[in-house]
């Protein structure tokens, strides 16, 4: 990934002492993540809809 990128932290990303972020950029058509306190480690990439997909069903997995 070349682009720049504008990462934002997850808002539900956080632990007891606030180190477990996870980071996303959007893309196009991609949605970029990444660790917070790794950034230069490597970034991974799915299409949107995917993405999506995969969000839902983490949130039907707490429920």
């Amino acid at each position: 990934m070349t682009q720049s990128l504008n990462w934002r932290k997850s808002t539900f990303s956080s632990g007891a002492e606030g180190n477990t972020c996870v980071e996303i950029a959007d893309l196009r058509t991609r949605i970029a993540i990444r660790d917070s306190k790794e950034p230069a480690r490597g970034t991974l990439s799915f299409p949107t809809g995917t993405f999506t997909t995969f969000i839902s069903s983490l949130k039907a997995d707490v429920r």
